[in-house]
């Protein structure tokens, strides 16, 4: 059984750190969003008391998110390893924890470019670091044995240079074989264990098991000697299911951690039907005993286990219409998971995009494809989700929009500030062209909102228009741009409550004018439509009772303007 010991210095330092600006928040009567609750701001360091992952201030901590596909070079999935993907999947996907997995001994690995290899994983761990995330460290080898020196040199550089991170968790052995765990594995590990100590005295390594990391009860048979320590259990849905799930808590109930560290939808070999069914009952037993997980792989390889669909640009801002089948069902359990679990996301084997507005598109804030410096939070304004905000002086937001014709176009910015001073800048190419500069008013508070604009003149095509901070201390809802002829408000869409039960109320912005209503459900499939004729009060509803819960989207065509609202049925 592994027992917690008492805080050792690392765990100390990181926890007085955590509680010194809690109190200097309070004392110094800091806004309410100057307290981030990023994933580890959250939890803090994670530490194993038992059979569980706890955070530092002993909560439960069961983390959701993405395995990174194989780093090697020319096999593809290196593609997506960047600060992009991070910002995507915390802002969009809502993950906590994203899994670096480096290539060791197979052709491209690390084996045969130590520096390349450590690079790539550098770049994803800083990013992760960036944005809040933990992430996992993981020597991706079937072999790790037959490279035990190679792989302790490799984490005592990690531990040296990331210890200090609560962010960090170690996965010295991504899946042994079908080998002995006390000849083979565990020798091994506790090599590798006693290295990283001796750098790092508390954060987090996780144990890969024999076949395939399956044998989980075999590993709790003959623990390792030490702190903060958890076991590797990985599943394919199709293939593993009642047998594996009874290895697991067999692992449990003899007072071992586990961590799903890897784990797909799809049969074993990453090929075959997704498994829905059985997908949904892995979660439930994930959920009941607390167990964080990470979905493989974020990659665009044509098989079923992929994330994205093949040929998707890791620099894109991704629509639900980027993703496969296995990737919309993924979705929907890592961004219900810091609740209760959503009811199972239903697959579908073709995505229907997203239609984009020939003459009016509104663009969450949060739906950035990179960014640096800024940090999300629930918003109050109407419509509800989140709003960006912890906004400094060269900080930015980058995003990837359709302009459907050269001209000149009036971009609005839903902003929030309890001051006066802060400026949004407007640019393309690196920042190298500004197309306009707007100021931020006070609007009385950092939820009390209003509507800015301005005149510019873009481009036809896809393209980036950035969001830069030259003055900060204001939050950011959303932004839209529309031809300067059409009416400039797109604000149509303004929908509470959300999330909603039996009814959706929309405020009308031209309740003079006829509007259509139609509710799309996450798998790109209208649900609901409904006409709003002209001269109705500014509010309308829109019945949900016939919908199942889940994540939908209200399209509202008012004239010659489309706005797209995301909301929860519960």
């Amino acid at each position: 059984m592994q027992n917690l010991s008492q805080p050792r210095a690392g765990r100390l330092r990181r926890h007085l750190t955590h509680t010194l600006l809690a109190a200097l928040a309070t004392v110094c009567g800091l806004p309410a969003q100057a307290q981030a609750q990023t994933p580890v701001a959250k939890y803090g360091a994670l530490q194993v008391k038992g059979n569980r992952i706890l955070g530092q201030a002993g909560q439960p901590a069961s983390l959701a998110g993405n395995s990174l596909f194989w780093s090697n070079s020319g096999w593809g999935g290196e593609r997506y390893y960047s600060a992009n993907v991070v910002g995507w999947l915390k802002n969009n996907w809502k993950a906590s924890v994203v899994r670096v997995a480096m290539g060791v001994d197979e052709t491209g690995g690390y084996l045969e470019n130590n520096a390349r290899e450590k690079a790539k994983v550098k770049t994803v761990v800083d990013a992760c670091i960036a944005a809040g995330l933990y992430v996992i460290i993981d020597w991706h080898s079937h072999h790790a044995e037959q490279h035990q020196a190679e792989a302790i040199a490799f984490f005592k550089e990690m531990a040296t240079t990331y210890g200090n991170k609560p962010n960090v968790i170690y996965e010295i052995y991504n899946e042994p074989l079908q080998v002995s765990w006390s000849g083979v594995v565990k020798p091994y590990a506790q090599a590798v264990t006693s290295a990283i100590r001796a750098i790092d005295p508390d954060n987090l390594i996780v144990v890969g098991t024999p076949t395939w990391s399956q044998d989980v009860d075999v590993a709790a048979n003959d623990p390792i000697a030490g702190v903060n320590i958890a076991y590797t259990l990985h599943f394919y849905a199709a293939s593993h299911k009642a047998a594996l799930r009874a290895k697991a808590s067999t692992a449990l109930s003899k007072g071992v951690a586990l961590f799903v560290t890897e784990y797909g939808t799809c049969d074993a070999s990453g090929a075959g039907a997704v498994d829905a069914a059985s997908t949904q009952e892995w979660m439930t037993f994930l959920k009941q005993n607390n167990l964080s997980h990470c979905n493989w792989a974020l990659n665009d390889k044509a098989e079923a286990a992929s994330a994205l669909v093949p040929g998707t640009n890791p620099a894109a801002a991704w629509a639900d219409s980027y993703l496969t089948t296995s990737g919309r069902l993924v979705k929907g359990y890592v961004q219900s998971w810091s609740g209760s679990p959503a009811t199972t996301p239903t697959p579908t084997p073709t995505p229907t995009p997203t239609p984009t507005p020939t003459t009016g598109t509104k663009v969450e804030a949060e739906g950035y494809h990179a960014m640096a410096g800024v940090q999300t939070e629930s918003t109050t304004d109407t419509g509800g989700g989140l709003n960006v905000g912890w906004l400094d002086a060269g900080d930015w937001m980058a995003y990837t929009v359709t302009v459907p014709t050269a001209g000149s176009y009036t971009i609005q910015c839903r902003v929030a500030s309890p001051g006066t001073g802060g400026q949004i800048s407007l640019e393309q190419n690196s920042g190298t062209t500004r197309l306009g500069t707007l100021t931020v008013p006070n609007t009385g508070g950092w939820q009390t909102w209003t509507i800015i604009s301005r005149t510019v003149t873009l481009q036809a095509g896809q393209q980036d228009i950035a969001i830069g901070v030259p003055v900060g201390g204001y939050n950011l809802n959303w932004w839209s741009f529309a031809p300067a002829s059409a009416p400039a408000s797109l604000a149509a869409a303004a929908v509470y409550p959300n999330p909603a039960q039996q009814q959706l109320r929309l405020t009308l912005a031209e309740p003079g004018t006829a509007t259509h209503l139609t509710v799309v459900n996450a798998r790109g499939k209208q649900v609901l439509s409904q006409d709003v004729p002209a001269g109705t009060a500014p509010e309308a509803t829109v019945p949900l009772a016939t919908l199942e819960p889940g994540t939908y989207l209200l399209r509202v065509v008012t004239g010659a303007r489309t706005t797209t609202t995301r909301f929860v049925k519960e």
